[in-house]
């Protein structure tokens, strides 16, 4: 379906490097720190068009601190976000204007960029709304999208969901495209949806994908999963540097870039392919990231 893009595969080059690929951080809650609003369904993705500059910005911000893999600002383009918040508004178009301002802070450099799509309602969501058929639709549109305007790989953030996550891994790997699977889950490691992450995690893996990651949950959470697994597989993390509950409103730092640089250190011997930062974080945390990437290969 998309000639080439199935030859992409960032996490070759980690392993060449010898040393994980650094993942940028947080777009919507720095947007929100420069005085932008929440919209509704949408969040912080109507800056694509009417801030684009802003974003830019911060996409090149995030560059220059050390970030080998920039993420488009499509947390919420998908096609059940646009629709529930106006549904005149084009999809296509929107996802077009957004990984386009990712490719063009690139600028030719050699950047992954990767097409964020998110969970088709409310990352935090228990109780669904939207039918199986309704999730289909949604996810196959949105990747397509993400795909056909430029993106390297599509990264699937904060998955919860068990139908969710089987709709996204059948539908890339029948059409060959490459894609990361990173999971949200809750304090006692299970899908919001009720499963086990190990179950989670053992399903992806017969998917073919580049990597699986855990995003945006709290560093004292990750480090239960951390300390069991043995991770024989690519995987990454970018964990929440948010304070207080897991929020889409208002989200301020609360981990310090050095406090979270820290917290990468005890993470590196394991090997991850691939490491950044969620909610609350900035282009300052990356760049401590990418400061401990440059002492470790010095030693």
């Amino acid at each position: 379906m998309f000639p080439g893009k199935n030859t992409i595969n960032p996490f070759a080059l980690s392993k060449r490097i010898n040393r994980p690929l650094i993942l940028d951080g947080a777009m919507g809650s720095m947007l929100q720190q420069t005085g932008l609003k929440s919209q509704g369904s949408m969040w912080m993705s109507l800056a694509n068009i009417k801030h684009s500059e802003i974003v830019l910005e911060i996409h090149k911000k995030y560059i220059d601190a050390g970030a080998d893999i920039i993420t488009t600002n499509t947390f919420r383009t998908n096609p059940a976000a646009v629709k529930s918040y106006n549904h005149k508004m084009n999809v296509k178009k929107l996802v077009e204007s957004s990984v386009n301002l990712a490719i063009e802070a690139a600028d030719g450099l050699p950047i992954f960029v990767a097409g964020s799509n998110a969970p088709a309602e409310d990352c935090y969501q228990i109780e669904r709304k939207l039918s199986h058929k309704e999730l289909q639709f949604n996810h196959f549109n949105h990747i397509n999208y993400l795909m056909e305007s430029g993106s390297h790989f599509i990264l699937n953030e904060t998955q919860s969901h068990f139908d969710e996550i089987k709709i996204i891994c059948r539908y890339c790997s029948k059409n060959n495209i490459p894609y990361v699977l990173s999971l949200f889950v809750d304090e006692k490691l299970n899908l919001l949806s009720g499963e086990k992450l190990s179950e989670a995690i053992k399903f992806i893996l017969d998917f073919n994908p580049l990597a699986i990651g855990i995003n945006c949950i709290r560093q004292e959470t990750f480090v239960k999963f951390y300390t069991k697994e043995k991770f024989d597989y690519n995987w990454g993390v970018y964990l929440n540097c948010g304070s207080g509950e897991y929020t889409d409103d208002n989200i301020t730092c609360g981990v310090s870039p050095n406090n979270y640089k820290e917290t990468i250190r005890n993470i590196l011997p394991k090997s991850p392919s691939f490491i950044g930062a969620c909610c609350g974080s900035t282009p300052k945390h990356i760049k401590e990231i990418k400061k401990l990437l440059n002492e470790n290969h010095k030693n």
